[in-house]
């Protein structure tokens, strides 16, 4: 066997959602096919979420470590190893073989609606085969000759695609997160360097990054560049000089080095992070003082260097308060920074969350149990409690709950809380550790009975309130119909925002970034009835929704509307996705005492409608 070593959980993702994509081209006439196709989409979303290298499990346990995967199978183990040890798929080599439909181009368009179905249909229709040639049959109005397509139905699906190629060359937050600390990892080890920090949009945590700026401080710039050039994450060296250096790493996304002498550093990193506009008036107020700002330093009309050092150091000098990177977007934080004014938001802290209020579990559409989910939320992230929020009876893909699953759940979760409270341990059946030996969930934690409830069409709910009202708290959100007027939209989130039994809106606009902006919703309306019925709003930390906006987080705080943080999580490692809902907040301007899940769980319980 001539097995690959430098396999990646991203490759085998990516060829387990293609294989998926094409079952549901090729295999539609088949019984089996949907759940076929959806059996290949779970394992890659796990697989792509996976903690652990998958080579080294297979290279540890072999095909049994690989079996030890959640929603890893047989046949999808088998296809895994096949990669591993040859490079190749068969069956997804056969399966590509049946077509010469683009796709690379297509099965990226999934996550925006555009079906593999639809592409079928399409491509022995129209003979559509890739990403220009679907573009030019919307705007010639050809696909509204097919049956089932509508000129409308075209603007939708051309929009989409618009939407979808905006976001080209813009990387998720979250899909680069890793890549990008572990880069600044790797420079910070290096001998002789005495800081190393990622700047730019990524520093400030910005939803997208299109590039990403190091900066670093060491007195031999060579060898730090040297070693930047080498990374095994560098692809394509694009420029290199005596204090910067330009690479494209294996990703596409292109990063940039400075280096720079310690006295710098500050200056430097203050200056690459940005933003443009926030730079721009720093650099004006320094021109006021007779100062002048760039990225080695501040110097005064002698050129002598007055500050530099650190960012502390140089927003001092200009007589202002040093502001955190999220905000730093020329939004009125200079002005608040003044000193004296001593009026800059105390941001909500990293660690500063208790508790996550929607978790999935394996009930509906998550991969584990309620025990792990617990688990994992209690030794891993050192939260208090989790919210189990499973889907509710009209979402049939999900295994919506109905009202006997959701009071049949209730009731093994106050049997879980027992079991913490009293101090029992989980059984090996129950609940095993990431390495498969017992765990145990004991202590201060408490799992609260939940419900992603649906909003429907009309803006009433799937599950009625006598049931609801038994829960622990109430998620709703809109999970369908997409396309209504403003008005309706709208109208949906506020009957569900007035019914009493409804905590929290989950995900209030419904967008998926670089995939849908959402749906058309009047934030403003919503926020009104919001404070009027005293119901919360989400911000959603799933790193493709990140929902609510930034700015519509502001509006929510100027209004007094509450907020929760959660993850959204359907496996374990989500969790981890709460930093991007922090970062969202604190680029919304939010404290502490705006979000309530920073509260013990009695006193979030008592704050609830």
């Amino acid at each position: 066997m001539g097995i690959k070593n430098d396999i990646k959980n991203s490759d085998i993702a990516k060829i387990l959602h293609k294989i998926g994509f094409l079952v549901e081209i090729y295999e539609s006439d088949h019984s089996n096919a949907t759940f076929k196709a959806r059996s290949y989409k779970r394992a890659s979303d796990v697989i792509a979420s996976l903690s652990s290298n998958i080579y080294e499990i297979y290279m540890k346990d072999g095909l049994d470590g690989l079996l030890q995967i959640p929603s890893v199978g047989k046949a999808i183990a088998s296809k895994i190893e096949e990669f591993i040890t040859t490079g190749k798929i068969h069956y997804f080599e056969k399966l590509k073989s049946k077509t010469s439909v683009n796709i690379d181009e297509f099965y990226n368009l999934e996550g925006i609606g555009i079906s593999p179905k639809t592409i079928k249909v399409l491509h022995n229709n129209l003979g559509i085969k890739d990403l220009s040639e679907l573009q030019n049959a919307l705007l010639e109005g050809r696909l509204r000759n097919i049956p089932g397509f509508t000129r409308r139905k075209e603007e939708t699906i051309l929009k989409k695609i618009q939407l979808f190629k905006k976001g080209i060359g813009r990387y998720l937050l979250g899909d680069v997160y890793p890549l990008v600390k572990q880069i600044e990892s790797r420079l910070s080890n290096i001998d002789g360097v005495t800081k190393a920090i990622a700047a730019g949009s990524f520093r400030r945590m910005k939803e997208t990054i299109g590039d990403i700026d190091y900066i670093v401080s060491s007195d031999n710039p060579e060898k730090v560049m040297d070693y930047f050039v080498t990374m095994p994450e560098v692809e394509e060296i694009l420029g290199k000089g005596q204090s910067k250096t330009f690479v494209r790493l294996n990703n596409g996304m292109d990063a940039d080095l400075l280096v720079v002498p310690e006295e710098s550093f500050g200056s430097a990193l203050q200056y690459f992070t940005g933003s443009k506009e926030h730079g721009v008036a720093m650099r004006k107020i320094a021109l006021a003082k007779h100062l002048h700002l760039n990225e080695w330093g501040v110097f005064d009309n002698y050129q002598n260097r007055i500050a530099g050092s650190t960012e502390e150091q140089v927003y001092q000098v200009l007589d202002l308060d040093w502001i955190p990177p999220e905000i730093r977007e020329n939004a009125g934080e200079i002005e608040l920074a003044i000193k004296g004014i001593n009026g800059l938001p105390k941001l909500i802290q990293y660690d500063n969350l208790k508790g996550d209020l929607q978790v999935h579990s394996n009930s509906t559409d998550g991969t584990v149990s309620i025990e792990e989910m617990a688990l994992t939320a209690k030794d891993k992230f050192g939260l208090e409690y989790i919210a189990l929020t499973d889907h509710t009876k009209s979402l049939k893909l999900t295994k919506g709950l109905d009202e006997k699953q959701l009071l049949d759940q209730a009731n093994r979760i106050e049997e879980i809380n027992d079991k913490i409270r009293y101090g029992q341990e989980y059984t090996q059946q129950h609940i095993r550790n990431e390495q498969g030996s017992e765990a145990s969930i004991q202590g201060n934690f408490r799992v609260l009975s939940a419900a992603e409830a649906n909003i429907m069409k009309d803006g009433s709910l799937d599950i009625s309130n006598n049931i609801l009202d038994k829960l622990d708290l109430v998620g709703a959100a809109i999970h369908s119909s997409f396309t209504q007027p403003i008005e309706v939209q709208t109208e949906r989130l506020v009957k569900a925002a007035q019914n009493p039994s409804v905590d929290i809106i989950f995900h209030p606009t419904g967008r998926l970034i670089n995939k849908r902006e959402g749906y058309c919703v009047n934030i403003g309306k919503l926020v009104e009835a919001a404070k009027d019925t005293d119901t919360v709003l989400e911000i959603d930390s799933y790193y493709d929704r990140l929902d609510l906006k930034d700015e519509y987080v502001r509006m929510a705080i100027q209004n007094n509307v509450r907020l929760v943080i959660d993850s959204d999580a359907h496996h374990p490692v989500h969790f981890a996705f709460l930093k991007f809902g922090i970062a969202q907040a604190r680029r919304g301007w939010a404290e502490k005492s705006d979000v309530l899940n920073t509260l013990p769980v009695d006193t979030l319980l008592e704050s609830l409608k």
